[in-house]
Parts: structure tokens; C-alpha cells; sequence
């Protein structure tokens, strides 16, 4: 019986989707063309080096959105189909939805939208910052929910990018303060708005078994080989690029180390703990984006490796239970201990570089956008130095915590809309509710009546 609330909004998801896909094929069809291909041979070479220089990272990008964020979030036992499942259609609908809305507002000249495979990748990194709110509602939500957190979050990112990176100047070129403290705060946001004033209890289904977090690690070891594509695939090709993946990989290297010794001295017996490994060991590869193309020592990148794990861990053990008790904030992932925190550190490292470069340092910098310092602040660090750019680091946190705070509340106010049809507690965590799933009792009765029919068979034989 409890069930039957939900059969009229299952209707209401495929009809929403198919009337968004619709949709789409109109915009695309009137508006939305190709760039026009060269036809100086020089133009048309640099135009095919270019995609050369960024279709592998590209790839390793997918890879690590398909498959490596997918698999992390299975750790919930009875929930991996609805995680994979949800995961990757979150991407496809927030990346066209990201597409249309960035073509009108950057790419609309004479009556078309002109797409290459630069504005692609933009529209899926304001698709990754959905992927990572939704983490802190995995599980209590519904698809229509999930949805309307992906149609409220992909236009207030774009406006925070902008921003950002455009009006402010700041220096951040992996996303660190733009997409990883951006969705983390929208998504505590949505989170608090949706469950009020109350303490989620503790779900029988939402406790780990071997197996699942087995399939988490993987889906972590993914997203460590591949991240240091996605901090450098926008990167100016050359040093710049290659001193961001060195860079990731050190903070990364650093960070899993770390995480081991932490995990193992928080507990008494000196086990670690999977949740741990899973978060920890990327918290790095969150820290480091923000000065990975900088001029840094090698120990800097390794030390802020070590740090964000610190906190990253700290923050599992310690603040993640005083927000739910204090705050009743519902974190199910923990998007604030990996994302939120390491954020927050890399922003101020990031403060703390800009003050002691070089001014010849600081002119090998890159805007996520491609676009560098000279060309927005009228110099290398604008009129006003180093401290100026520093303070623009600073406002640019500011503006990234607490625009996405608010917008997530206004979105997580949204979701309590009955038609959207948040599941009961009762069936939370469930893949059964989603999927049409084989019961194991069934199964394995499926296989006994097999396995007598074999051995019936023999005798006969």
C-alpha cells in the first residue's frame, strides 16, 4: 500500500524526460549548428592539434563521471542500481540543459549557437556540480527530485562561474572553489531545506556491507588514476599544463598516504576504515586545483595533499556528526568532509601563493575559461598587487559559499512539492522502488528448482 502514493509521479518522469528530450531536438534543430571548419590549411591544422590536446582528457573525464562516480556512490548495499542508474542520467540531462543555457548566453551570434567540443566540456563540468549535491540527498529522494535539483542548480552555477572567474578575477582553473565548494554548499543547502528541522534516524539499508564498499574503492581508485585530467584539461597548454597534472599527482600521492596513517591512528585497534580510503585519497585532487598551474614547490603540492586528507578525515570522525546533531544536517555522502573542506583549504592556499609568487609566476596562469589575469584585471594581479588578488580569492570563496547556500535552500524548498514524490522512509535506500529487480529469495529458489532438474536428468541418463 505504501507504494501506490508514488505510481502517478513514476508516470511523471518519463513524461518530464521525454518532453525535456522533445524539447531539445527543437532548440537544436532551429538554433544550434557546428563551428565553421577552416579553410586556411594553417587554421584547420592548429583547430586539429587543439582536439588532439584535449579529446584524451576529455575521455578520461567520462570515465571518471560514468564510472568512477558511479561506482563510488554503491556503497549503499541495496542502492547501486539506483546510484549508477541515477548518476549518469543526472550527467546527460544536466549537460544538455547546460548546452542550451550557456549557447544563449555566450554562444548566440546571427540567430545560432555554434558548439565545439570546449563548450561540451563546460557544460559537463556544471554537470559534475550537480553529481556532487546530489550526494548529500542519495538515497531519500526520488528521480523527479533529482531532477529539479539538476534544472535549479546548472543556471545558478553558470551565474557563479561567471562571477567568479569573469567579474572577480579569481585564479581557479580545477574548479575548486567554482565547482567543488559550489556544489557542496548548494547541496547541504537542498538537503537542509528538504528535511527541515529534523534528525534523519539512522536507516537499516543504508549501512555498507564488504561488497559494497569494495565497489566504492574501486569506483575511488577510477576517479585517482583519471583526476588529474580534469584539474588540467583547461589548462594553457605547455608549462602551465604540465605543472597542474604534476602537481595533482604529488597532492593526490600525498593524500592517500595520509589517509592510510589517519585512518589507522583513529581507531584503537589501527584498522582502517573503507569510508575513509574512499574520501580521503581524493581529497587532494580537491585542494590542489586551485594552484595546480601555479608556480609552486613540489612540497607545497604535497603538503596541501597531506592537509586536505587531514581535514577530510577529521571532518568524517568529528563534524559530520555535531552538523547532524547541532544543525540536523543530512550529509549522506559526506560532500562537505571531501568536497566542502578541502575546498575551503585549497581557496586559501590559494590566497597564501598568489601573496609570495613572483610577478613572472604569475603571468603563466590560466582562467578555467582560457581567458588569463592580464586580460581581465588590466595586469597580472590588476592595479592593486599580489594583496589584491588575494582578496579577490577570498571574495570569490565568499561568493561561492554563500550563493550556493542560498540557491540551495530555495531548491531544496522546491523538492518538499508533493507532486515530486519523495519516497517513505520505510522504502529509502531501496533499488526495488526504481527497478524491477529478482528477488534473492526468488533466485535462489530458481536455482534449486534447477539444480533438481539436473540431477533428475542424470538419473535418467
Amino acid at each position: 500500500m505504501a507504494a501506490q502514493p508514488l505510481a502517478r509521479p513514476r508516470r511523471l518522469l518519463p513524461l518530464s524526460l521525454g518532453l525535456f528530450q522533445a524539447a531539445l531536438l527543437l532548440f537544436f534543430a532551429l538554433f544550434v549548428t557546428y563551428d565553421e571548419p577552416s579553410a586556411r590549411v594553417e587554421d584547420a591544422s592548429v583547430a586539429a592539434n587543439r582536439l588532439y590536446g584535449i579529446f584524451p582528457l576529455f575521455q578520461d573525464i567520462q570515465v571518471m563521471l560514468v564510472v568512477g562516480l558511479g561506482l563510488l556512490l554503491t556503497f549503499l548495499p541495496r542502492y547501486g542500481f539506483s546510484a549508477l542508474t541515477h548518476n549518469f542520467l543526472l550527467l546527460n540531462f544536466s549537460t544538455q540543459w547546460a548546452l542550451v543555457l550557456q549557447g544563449l548566453l555566450h554562444h548566440f551570434h546571427h540567430g545560432q549557437v555554434h558548439l565545439n567540443l570546449h563548450n561540451l566540456l563546460i557544460a559537463e563540468f556544471a554537470a559534475v556540480t550537480v553529481l556532487i549535491s546530489v550526494g548529500a540527498i542519495l538515497g531519500r529522494t526520488s528521480p523527479c527530485q533529482l531532477l529539479v535539483v539538476a534544472a535549479c542548480e546548472v543556471p545558478v552555477y553558470l551565474a557563479s562561474e561567471w562571477v567568479i572567474v569573469t567579474q572577480l578575477g579569481v585564479l581557479d582553473v580545477g574548479g575548486t572553489i567554482t565547482i567543488h565548494v559550489f556544489s557542496c554548499y548548494f547541496g547541504l543547502g537542498v538537503s537542509k531545506a528538504l528535511f527541515g528541522a529534523t534528525q534523519q534516524p539512522a536507516h537499516p539499508k543504508e549501512t555498507p556491507t564488504p561488497r559494497s564498499d569494495l565497489q566504492s574503492l574501486v569506483g575511488t581508485l577510477i576517479l585517482w588514476v583519471f583526476w588529474p585530467s580534469f584539474v588540467a584539461v583547461l589548462c594553457q597548454p605547455g608549462d602551465a599544463q604540465h605543472r597542474a597534472i604534476l602537481n595533482t599527482l604529488l597532492a593526490m600521492s600525498a593524500s592517500a598516504v595520509t589517509t592510510v596513517v589517519v585512518s589507522s591512528l583513529m581507531e584503537r585497534d589501527g584498522k582502517l576504515s573503507p569510508g575513509h580510503l574512499q574520501n580521503g585519497s581524493l581529497a587532494g585532487g580537491v585542494a590542489i586545483g586551485v594552484v595546480a598551474d601555479m608556480t609552486v614547490p613540489p612540497v607545497a603540492a604535497l603538503a596541501l595533499g597531506s592537509l586536505s586528507a587531514i581535514v577530510c578525515i577529521l571532518g568524517f570522525r568529528f563534524l559530520t556528526p555535531l552538523l547532524a546533531r547541532k544543525l540536523m544536517l543530512q550529509d549522506q555522502c559526506g560532500i562537505h568532509n571531501l568536497h566542502g573542506l578541502p575546498g575551503v583549504l585549497g581557496a586559501a592556499a590559494s590566497a597564501i601563493v598568489v601573496l609570495v609568487a613572483s610577478e613572472d609566476a604569475s603571468r603563466s596562469q590560466a582562467f578555467p575559461t582560457g581567458v588569463n589575469a592580464t586580460e581581465v584585471s588590466g595586469g597580472p594581479w590588476g592595479d592593486g598587487g599580489a594583496g589584491r588578488q588575494a582578496l579577490c580569492q577570498a571574495a570569490g570563496l565568499a561568493v561561492a559559499i554563500g550563493g550556493s547556500l542560498l540557491a540551495g535552500l530555495l531548491a531544496g524548498a522546491t523538492l518538499r512539492l508533493p507532486c515530486l514524490a519523495r519516497p517513505p522512509e520505510q522504502l529509502c535506500f531501496e533499488d526495488s522502488l526504481y527497478f524491477k529487480i529478482q528477488d534473492e529469495d526468488e533466485d535462489s529458489g530458481l536455482r534449486g528448482s534447477a539444480e533438481e532438474a539436473a540431477l533428475a536428468l542424470k538419473e535418467q541418463v
